[in-house]
């Protein structure tokens, strides 16, 4: 089935009563909820297009931020990088060889951080800038560290819509801001409206989510996500933190684990195939315009099927191959076939697994929106910190 033009849909061959996920869903789209208006065409953002017009000219940018506040932007310039003509670079993670090659750099910073406190973009932001930088901050309108630096550097201040967890702020300024800086159209990542009107899309997700918990409910609680395109690889971490983050809790949930084809046929797929049967799978792929061919004149004659071949159709035959042994073997799974790479492309999936996850978290009576355990290492870290 197709989810929409730009995407091709399988859902798992399971057949269950989609009436409480019906009711659900109706009742999410009914509640007044930011998250869902960040998806809309007609969310505002905190910024106007003329404040950023002062940075256009730049073309080395860098982000600072952890978790969601830098997924979303890291995902839109993997996955659309071929549209894109500046140099970014993501700091996500204490990593001082990234820093150093572009500490001496003319570039950009962006720092976000929805609290305006996290230690980590605190840290690598106070390595990161230099005197002769610019930076714009993203964070929450509240007294915080990174407020009172953005103010004491003189910088732009976006202000973070407070009711946006930084897992589901992508379509939100946090994301939105550094897509407009690498030349792409925000508005349409935004089809939340039509997409919510459009039967295949809401037919999908609710089979979808209904299959899911079936699967749960039989103890099948790993999502092996078998991505046969290398620049979606960051649109599954972000999905991996959404997923986890949002259902992790009270002893429930579901480990997302992100494998990459076509490499992991060589090492994890005899376990996925003949291992315990505790996963479910999604197979990803995108249909790539421009992928590199095969020399037939270097082909010897015993691979001669490999003539006219490019990349991307031996790729696609290893996930149609795959899907089939699966469907042989009755091992559950779904598939994403990605027609078009481009900004409604990637907002359709962005929206699709928000909603997902939102459905998922109210099924399974746990609240998607926060995440409390996570809270309790900042805090005994600060105490060590002060201790030592």
């Amino acid at each position: 089935m197709s989810l929409t033009k730009n995407i091709y849909f399988k859902n798992f061959r399971i057949k269950n009563s989609k009436k409480k996920i019906q009711n659900i869903l109706r009742s999410l789209l009914s509640e007044k909820n930011q998250i869902l208006d960040s998806l809309n065409k007609s969310y505002k953002n905190s910024y106007y297009k003329k404040d950023i017009l002062n940075y256009k000219n730049f073309t080395s940018i860098a982000i600072v931020g952890m978790g969601g506040s830098i997924l979303g932007a890291k995902t839109i310039y993997s996955f659309l990088k071929n549209k894109i003509k500046k140099n970014f670079f993501f700091i996500d993670n204490f990593n001082n060889n990234k820093i150093q090659k572009i500490l001496n750099k003319k570039k950009l910073n962006i720092i976000i951080s929805k609290s305006g406190n996290t230690l980590e973009t605190i840290a690598n932001s106070n390595i990161l800038i230099n005197n002769k930088d610019k930076n714009i901050f993203i964070t929450e309108n509240k007294k915080s560290y990174l407020r009172s630096l953005a103010q004491k550097l003189k910088s732009d201040i976006i202000n973070h819509n407070n009711y946006i967890g930084g897992r589901y702020s992508v379509l939100s300024e946090v994301g939105m801001l550094p897509a407009e800086l690498m030349g792409l159209n925000v508005n349409k990542f935004r089809g939340y409206n039509s997409l919510i009107k459009n039967k295949n899309f809401i037919n999908s997700l609710i089979g979808n989510v209904t299959n899911i918990l079936s699967l749960v409910d039989k103890k099948k609680s790993n999502s092996i996500i078998l991505n046969y395109d290398q620049k979606s690889s960051d649109l599954f971490y972000w999905y991996q933190q959404l997923v986890a983050e949002s259902l992790g809790k009270k002893n429930k949930g579901i480990l997302p684990v992100i494998s990459e084809m076509p490499k992991d046929n060589h090492s994890l797929m005899q376990y996925y195939l003949d291992g315990k049967k505790d996963n479910f799978y999604t197979f990803f792929f995108v249909k790539e315009n421009f992928s590199r061919r095969i020399n037939k004149n270097k082909l010897l004659s015993s691979h001669s099927y490999l003539k006219n071949k490019n990349i991307n159709d031996i790729l696609q035959s290893q996930y149609t191959a795959t899907q089939n042994v699966f469907k042989k073997k009755r091992i559950p799974f779904r598939s994403f076939f990605v027609n078009q790479r481009n900004e409604a492309s990637l907002g359709e999936l962005f929206t699709f697994f928000i909603l997902e996850t939102i459905l998922l978290g109210k099924a399974l009576s746990v609240n998607p929106y926060d995440q409390p355990a996570v809270e309790l290492i900042k805090v005994d870290t600060k105490k060590i910190l002060i201790k030592s």
